[in-house]
């Protein structure tokens, strides 16, 4: 098998909730390596095609023997649906190289407050990255806000609880429940700047130089926590996200260039290898790639997730989603093959 994909076998299923299960794979020999905050893409053929789907970790390395992935079912989804029906313990699951960039390095001198905000499944790498957290920096907090739609779509709840009950004092967390029970004692309702405001009053104030914000979970939730902590002078080097969905929320035009798009050869090296081909305007790079059977790595397909990295050598490239890129990677000259058009002749992308 290639080296940019492996061949895991699957040890366990774990139902996190009615529509929400963890994949628990064998670690393969040698031992992957991965960061918490990072996701695995699972590649399956589905109705005869090839389907590649990126999930994020919620095992943490160093800490979790096995790998371990959650996938919730969405409507009409074609991966999210095929695993939880289809995928048995023993089952082998081809997938690609870990990657990701919703990661930070931890050291036991660090002392800082992170505070996480999810929203549904969104919660799954923040699961790799509690546990790296209270192990490898002793003297660092986590505040935990984390948003569903009912009780029973809590997922790691049990966990979340345990972690909560041996780390008294480092990691706090507060369910905000869209639909509550009579019975529920917590908040409620939307996560807007009324109960932002509310539940930041209850978890300790660190200032703004050791505290950190970091959120994943649908667009208008997180729409509305960059709103919030925009308004409050919350420097963007604070904030860190990760994106599961391609935005719809309306943009201001980005500067790029706006020249007619053409058929333009491009060179593309990866592997080792150099390829040149044409890309014609109603294709992307990858999408021209793969058609050549030149196999690029990729996941979702829609500028999120960055498995389809590569930094631009010369030329210009239009992109026409920019989401999954950091303002530091655009600066350093990375585009995503996926959602990228050629504009001039002299385009070179190195991917890896």
């Amino acid at each position: 098998m290639n080296e940019h994909y492996y061949q895991l076998k699957v040890k366990d299923l774990i139902e996190e909730t009615h529509n929400a299960i963890s994949i628990v794979f064998h670690q393969p020999s040698p031992a992957m390596e991965y960061k918490s905050g990072q996701f695995l893409t699972l590649i399956a053929t589905i109705e005869g095609k090839e389907v590649r789907r990126s999930y994020s970790f919620c095992s943490a390395p160093e800490i979790d023997e096995d790998l371990a992935v959650t996938v919730k079912r969405v409507t009409g989804g074609l991966m999210s649906n095929y695993l939880p029906d289809h995928i048995k313990v023993g089952d082998e699951l081809k997938v690609m190289e870990p990657m990701g960039h919703f990661t930070t390095d931890y050291n036991s001198s660090n002392q800082r407050h992170l505070i996480m905000f999810a929203g549904g499944s969104g919660i799954t790498p923040f699961m790799s990255h509690i546990k790296s957290v209270l192990k490898h920096e002793p003297k660092s907090i986590i505040s935990l806000i984390y948003a569903n739609r009912n009780y029973h779509s809590i997922i790691f709840k049990q966990q979340l609880e345990e972690i909560q009950a041996k780390n008294q004092g480092r990691f706090h967390v507060i369910y905000i429940l869209e639909e509550a029970p009579l019975t529920w004692q917590g908040p409620s309702g939307l996560l807007n700047h009324e109960s932002l405001e509310e539940m930041l009053h209850r978890i300790p104030d660190w200032g703004l130089e050791q505290t950190q914000y970091l959120m994943c979970g649908p667009e208008g939730m997180m729409h509305n926590i960059e709103t919030y902590l925009k308004d409050r002078s919350i420097p963007e080097s604070k904030i860190y996200k990760e994106s599961f969905v391609a935005p719809t929320i309306e943009k201001e035009p980005k500067n790029q260039p706006q020249d007619a798009l053409s058929t333009r050869e491009i060179t593309v090296i990866y592997d080792g290898e150099e390829y040149n081909f044409p890309v014609e305007p109603s294709n992307t790079i990858l999408e021209t790639a793969l058609d050549l059977d030149i196999d690029l790595p990729y996941s979702c397909q829609s500028g999120l997730c960055t498995a389809c990295r590569g930094k631009l050598i010369s030329g210009k490239v239009k992109l026409d989603e920019e989401e999954g890129l950091s303002d530091a990677e655009r600066e350093e000259g990375y585009i995503l093959t996926c959602v990228g058009h050629p504009l001039t002749d002299d385009v070179k992308i190195e991917i890896g």
